[in-house]
């Protein structure tokens, strides 16, 4: 008997180090890198062994798109997203699908106001054998290490392409980031009063900071710890609108510009702690 207590022991302490490994494993950060594709959208959206490319920057701006998503060793991407079907979101689309990055798949907002033929991400994949899968609220995409939930649109703007913009909260590394697409007012009022507004950490800011979207209901809900424009004022002068940069500021947040930047702003959480580095 004492024989198989020493031996029962023994084994007891070989296993507890990798026991303890497992229990101490550590929580991937989030991180979201806007890219600085002057007034466009390039977001590049990283958690565990995941990373999405939210929006693709003008046609233009592609080649600086790719040598940066190169420099972050990016070589696959789970996805490729296009909040909406405008140009400065959606114009390196077609490039990145031709480049060596390998893509899973394309997503897009179910909700657009082009005929589908004409719509981007399907010209972009006609022939190739792929599909589109769309995307409207209540859908959510694998996120290693955390949780990727479109909140909108939640209906269909006929009109205003804007307003049928993607909205993604993305959880991870103890916080959570609200990326807003390029909604305008309509949209985010139907969001708001359906409650499907929540606080989140990182706002990034609709619109390219534009007068027509980030109302003080948003921010008050949001109450954004850091917010990140996209947007170059030599292409449009009024963005950042100087209510929208008064807003934020007064309700305490950081604001990082992506025209202030060489390549962009990259925000991480990780352990709940927010970091943002100017690149």
């Amino acid at each position: 008997m004492i024989r198989y207590i020493c031996l029962l022991l023994a084994a007891l302490l070989l296993l507890a180090p990798a026991a303890l490994a497992a229990g101490t494993q550590e929580a991937p950060a989030l991180s979201l890198y806007a890219i600085n594709v002057r007034k466009a959208d390039a977001l590049l959206l990283r958690c565990g062994q995941t990373a999405y490319l939210i929006d693709t920057g003008t046609e233009d701006s592609f080649p600086f798109l790719l040598s940066v998503l190169k420099q972050e060793g990016i070589t696959r991407l789970d996805g490729v997203i296009l909040t909406h079907t405008h140009k400065d979101h959606a114009g390196g689309l077609d490039y990145l699908l031709a480049s060596d990055i390998e893509i899973d798949q394309v997503y897009a907002s179910g909700y657009f106001t082009k005929k589908e033929k004409k719509h981007p991400a399907v010209t972009a994949l006609a022939g190739t054998g792929r599909e589109v899968v769309w995307l409207l609220s209540g859908d959510s995409l694998p996120l290693d290490g955390g949780t990727l939930e479109v909140l909108g649109p939640l209906v269909k703007d006929e009109e205003v392409e804007n307003c049928d913009s993607l909205v993604l909260l993305a959880t991870g590394g103890g916080g959570t980031m609200l990326l807003t697409g390029d909604m305008e007012f309509p949209e985010e009022d139907t969001l708001l009063a359906a409650g499907l507004i929540p606080h989140a950490d990182v706002l990034k800011v609709a619109n390219h900071g534009e007068a027509d979207a980030t109302g003080e209901a948003l921010v008050q809900a949001v109450s954004p710890s850091v917010a990140v424009i996209s947007t170059n004022s030599d292409d449009e002068p009024d963005t950042p609108a100087k209510r929208v940069l008064k807003l934020l500021a007064k309700y305490n947040a950081a604001v990082y510009l992506t025209q202030d930047t060489e390549n962009g702003v990259l925000i991480t959480i990780k352990d709940g702690i927010i970091d943002a580095v100017m690149k």
